[in-house]
């Protein structure tokens, strides 16, 4: 009984972390909500000039990464509608350019 309560629980707590509502926060999600929201920018601005600072190549590639990555999905993948194959294609390859520009910075260009 007490197990079962446990799991009924855990699950209430982990339903936001699905994948299907992490994708439906991120299409939701637009410059304009992070520009909105004082404590994302705030964030996103000590997390760049620490980059900066630290000439951190990896924070730089990361920061890259999670603003094209966002970026990519408002643009490519519908808001309402179902996933079809026309509408992955251009995400796929939107996360090969970017791939392909991470492992330029990280293995090809090396200091």
């Amino acid at each position: 009984m007490e197990k079962e309560k446990l799991i009924a629980k855990t699950e209430e707590i982990l339903s936001p972390l699905e994948t299907e509502n992490i994708v439906r926060m991120i299409k939701e999600l637009s410059f304009k909500t992070i520009m909105d929201n004082p404590w994302m920018l705030a964030l996103l601005v000590i997390v760049f000039f620490f980059a900066v600072i630290k000439r951190s190549k990896f924070v730089l590639l990361f920061l890259f990464t999670l603003l094209s990555l966002l970026a990519l999905v408002q643009y490519t993948l519908p808001a309402s509608a179902e996933m079809s194959a026309s509408s992955l294609l251009p995400f796929a390859f939107g996360c090969l350019g970017i791939g392909a520009v991470l492992i330029y910075f990280v293995f090809v260009k090396v200091e």
